[in-house]
Parts: C-alpha cells; structure tokens; sequence
C-alpha cells in the first residue's frame, strides 16, 4: 500500500542531506568542466587567423634581418675586444722600446677587422629598418585582426555560458516546482540542482565583473535580472503550494486553519472567530473545516 506523503511535514534526514551535497559537488565538477570546454571549443571553431604567404614572407625577412643586426653587433663586440688587446699589445712593446714590427701588424689587421665589422653592422641596420618598415602595416594589420577574433570568441564564450547559467536556473527552478507538486521524496535533488545552478551563475557573474566590453556588462546585468526573476517565481510557486497545504496542517496539529489559534472542540475559532466545524454534505456527519476526507464516511 502507498501512502502520500506531504513533504513540508516530512523532516529530511541527515542522508538525504549529505547525498544532496554529494551531488551538487558532482554537478559541479560537470559544471566546471563544461565552463572550460565552452572556452576550448569556441576557439576551436573561430581560430585566430595565421598570415597568409605573403604575410609570411615579409615578416621571414624582418626575422632574418634581426638575425643579421644580433650577429653583426656581436662580431663588433669581439672585434673591439681583440683590437683593444693589439693595441695595449702594441703600446707596451713601444713604451718598452721593444721590437714592435709583428705587434703592429697583428695591430693593423685587428683594426682593419674591427672597421669592416662595424661597416657590417651599419649596412645589416640599415636593413632591418627597411625590412621593419616594410612588415609594419603586416604587423599592424595581423594585430588588429588578431584583437577582432579575440573579442569575437570573448563574446561568444560569455553568451554561451550566459546561456547556459540560465538554462541551469530555468531547469532546475522547474525541477524544484514538479518534485515539490508531485510530493517527492526526491526533493532534495532538487534542491541540489538548484544550488550548483546558483554557483554556477555566480561563477560566471564573478569571472567577467573586471570586464568591460558592453556585451558582458549587460549580459551581466540579464544574468542578475534572471535569476532574481527565477527565485521570485520560485518563491511564489511555493508560497502557492503552502497556502494549499497549510489549512491541512494547521488541522494536523489542533490549530485553526484560518489563523493558526489552537482550538479545542469548539465550532468557532478562538482567535479569529470564524467557523472551524461543519456538516458533511453526504452524511451531515460533523466534520473540522480544513480536512481533505469526512472522518465518518470518508467522503471529499
């Protein structure tokens, strides 16, 4: 035999409690991982764009002129070092009054070396600027496309998890109504559901609040009008449902179903004077105000 069962007069059990818990930390493991996948695939399916050959040509030779202008004025460091010890080299020897000949040979060359390096280095200079001035508008062009995409797939990541942040509310909201009208024991599931959808809105309100592109500030906005709109239609959706239930148990526990005065076995209420007993209409039997069945005949 079953037995309906009001579950606002059912105390939820220390179990029930902690699988609900269980399960909204499951829910948000999911929801975690949902929220980085959106931004993994979003990006995947609007990749930024790679320079085309062209591109790639001119930004290969501002790269190679680089190299170039990094080797030159490396082999001028060198050549100055070698040249300043041929020199000092060279000087000791004079000063010493020392045969000098090879000395100033080695001398000579060092700096002859050290002239060429530097004639090197001011043509690979030369270079690199008119391979920079050539890959700029490249540069430039790369840069803004590469912001544009960005933005496009920040856009598209919000709405999605926007979208998503909501369909949990909406969801679970409803849940949380067919469980409670359907006297569920399942109702903590519910109430489950309702706080990973919460944390999750949360998440996202909190992850784009230092933001500000219009999209997000509005989206924002939409998120915080949603789920305040949500949980007022919750709240009174439920309110409807306890005023069903409540003339039911106020009656259970001796009180008046209009105010909530304990009554004895009087046909008025004490409180607000009001009739709390009345005849059957089938069997004219005496029958509480506020019972779903008529005690003696058990008619509605």
């Amino acid at each position: 035999m079953s037995t309906n069962v009001d579950v606002e007069q059912l105390q939820t059990t220390k179990s029930e409690k902690l699988l609900a818990v269980v399960l909204t930390v499951f829910l948000l493991i999911g929801g975690v991982w949902s929220y980085q996948q959106i931004d993994d695939e979003v990006r995947h399916e609007l990749p930024l764009r790679n320079p085309a050959a062209a591109e790639q040509v001119v930004l290969q030779e501002r790269r190679q002129a680089q190299s170039r202008a990094w080797r030159a004025e490396d082999r001028v460091r060198q050549r100055r070092g070698s040249l300043e010890l041929r020199r000092e080299a060279y000087r000791t020897a004079l000063d010493a009054n020392e045969p000098a000949g090879a000395l100033r040979a080695r001398y000579l060359r060092a700096n002859a070396a050290f002239e060429q390096a530097v004639r090197e280095r001011d043509a690979a200079r030369r270079a690199l600027v008119r391979a920079q001035e050539r890959a700029r508008p490249v540069q430039q062009r790369l840069a803004a496309d590469r912001d544009d995409r960005m933005r496009r797939q920040e856009v598209v990541i919000f709405a999605i998890r926007l979208a998503a942040a909501a369909v949990f509310l909406l969801v679970s909201y409803w849940l949380l109504t067919r469980l409670r009208d359907r006297a569920s024991r399942y109702l903590p599931t519910a109430a489950a559901a309702v706080a990973f959808s919460t944390i999750f809105a949360f998440v996202v309100a909190v992850d784009y609040l230092t933001d500000f592109f219009n999209p997000f500030d509005l989206g924002l906005l939409f998120l915080s009008l949603l789920g305040v709109a949500s949980t007022l239609a919750a709240f009174w959706v439920l309110q409807r449902y306890l005023r069903r239930r409540l003339p039911l148990r106020r009656v259970r526990r001796g009180e008046c179903p209009y105010c909530g005065f304990p009554i004895r076995d009087n046909e008025r209420c004490e409180g607000c004077g009001r009739e709390v007993a009345g005849s059957c209409a089938r069997c004219n039997s005496r029958r509480r105000v506020g019972t779903p069945f008529c005690g003696a005949c058990g008619a509605a």
